[in-house]
Formats: C-alpha cells, sequence, structure tokens
C-alpha cells in the first residue's frame, strides 16, 4: 500500500507591506492637500453660524415675487442648453469618426484628432464663454459658442469609444463583399452607435443646463446674470428665489433626460 504523507501544509500569508504602503500614499495625499488648500476644520464651524444666518435671508423666505423676473432668464439658459447640445452633437459625430480606429485605422489621422480632442476637452465652459465675450461681446450667443465647443468635446470622447467598442463582425462581413466606407457607416456602425450617440447627447444637454446657469457671471447670457446682479446687491432673497427656480428646472429636466437614455440604451 501507498502510504501518504501526513505532514500538515503550511500556508504562507501574503506580506501585506505593498497594502499599508498603498494606505500610507493615501493618506499622505489626502493630509497633503488639506494642508495645501490651508483648509481648516476650525473655520468651518466658527462660521456655521454665519452660513446659518446667510441661508435664512436666502430661503425664510424667498422674495416669491420675484418668480417671474427669473422665469424669461431660466428659459433662456434652456435654450442656450438645447442650441448649444445639438450644434457640438452634429459636429462631433465626423470627428469622432476621424478618431476612431474601427472606420479610418491610420495613426496619422487618428493621433491628431484625439489630441484637438483632448485641448477641447480641458477648457472650461467658464473660460470659453470669457473668451468669447471678450470677441463677441456681452450676450447669449458667446455663450451658446461656450456651449457648443463643451458638448463637442464631451460627446466626441464618448462617441469615438463606442464607435472602437462595436461588433466588428458586420463590418468584417460588409469587407468581405466590397463595401465601400461610407456602406459600412451606414450599415455596419451608424445603427450600432445611434442609440449611445442620442444618450451621449441628452447628457450633454442635462450638463449644459447646469454649465449656462453659471455662464451670466461672465456675461454669457442665462439666468445666471440676474444671479450675479442679486448677490451684487447683497439681495439674497432673490439669490433664493433664483436658486429654488433653478433647482425645481434641473430636476424636472434630469427626471425626462434620464428616462429617455434609459429607453435608448436598452
Amino acid at each position: 500500500m501507498t502510504e501518504f504523507n501526513q505532514e500538515p501544509i503550511v500556508l504562507i500569508k501574503p506580506k501585506r507591506y505593498k497594502f499599508w504602503f498603498n494606505i500610507f500614499i493615501f493618506v499622505f495625499l489626502i493630509f497633503g492637500s488639506l494642508i495645501f488648500a490651508k483648509f481648516s476644520i476650525i473655520e468651518v464651524i466658527t462660521n456655521f453660524f454665519q452660513s446659518t444666518r446667510l441661508l435664512s435671508r436666502m430661503f425664510l423666505p424667498p422674495a416669491w415675487n420675484y418668480a417671474d423676473n427669473a422665469i424669461g432668464p431660466l428659459i433662456e439658459t434652456i435654450q442656450m442648453a438645447i442650441l448649444g447640445s445639438f450644434v457640438g452633437a452634429i459636429v462631433a459625430f465626423p470627428v469622432a469618426l476621424l478618431a476612431a480606429r474601427t472606420f479610418i485605422d491610420n495613426r496619422f489621422v487618428n493621433g491628431p484628432t484625439r489630441f484637438i480632442l483632448n485641448i477641447f476637452r480641458t477648457i472650461p465652459a467658464l473660460v470659453l464663454a470669457s473668451l468669447f465675450v471678450a470677441i463677441f461681446g456681452i450676450g447669449n450667443f458667446a455663450g451658446v459658442l461656450a456651449l457648443s465647443i463643451f458638448s463637442f468635446g464631451l460627446i466626441s470622447k464618448m462617441l469615438y469609444e463606442s464607435i472602437e467598442a462595436i461588433d466588428l463582425g458586420q463590418v468584417e462581413a460588409l469587407n468581405s463583399v466590397g463595401a465601400n466606407k461610407l456602406e459600412i457607416l451606414r450599415y455596419a456602425i451608424i445603427p450600432q452607435i445611434l442609440p449611445q450617440y442620442l444618450s451621449y447627447t441628452l447628457y450633454a444637454f442635462e450638463v449644459n443646463v447646469r454649465a449656462a446657469a453659471v455662464l451670466g457671471y461672465v456675461g454669457a447670457g442665462g439666468i445666471g446674470q440676474i444671479y450675479e446682479r442679486a448677490l451684487a446687491f447683497r439681495q439674497f432673497d432673490r439669490v433664493g428665489m433664483i436658486i429654488i427656480i433653478s433647482f425645481g428646472a434641473v430636476l424636472i429636466i434630469d427626471f425626462v433626460s434620464t428616462s429617455i437614455r434609459k429607453r435608448l440604451v436598452r
């Protein structure tokens, strides 16, 4: 009979040096950032009552009679967001095709296109609005241009990643029968990415509604202009009313847009 070795098996626990080193780096970065930003919990506590007094001036009660004055600028803000999202989405589609390797596999085309997209995505909408206000003057046009470029960078980035993630079986099947690029785009790529493309456009619209509300600070139109004016004159009850109206509009838009996007990606 074969005798089995009865010696116990000793399991060696893995060393946890790497785990504790990562924890140390994480804690160091957190505390280092707090020190660099000069964050003080003492100041937060000492200014707490001042914050509550400011909030009471804003919302207890807000200037209900100022609601009619805020509706018009709010509609302008939504119109700016719609137009900016639409223009940005239209321009983003062909550029995303140039950036996607599954459509044009050429590094001399893909590389520069992606580099340009990275540049556009790194510029905040508020900075773009400031530049366009300086060029074109105060008004909604500068805000629409800023939101269009912002939407272009956002949608094109997500769209070319979706194009690269499509099922290549349809593309290969069309290539095997001698289809050209336009036929591949029409019958293989667009049917697969169209729901995501519309979903990204709606998402950009959601983001643009919030961004457009801030662009008025630099004179780019929308509800941000009356918000800045109310703060400048320390009319905090009007500020509270503007915040309530903006908050309600954003909630409704987010709910409707999210519902539509869920239906699109099913």
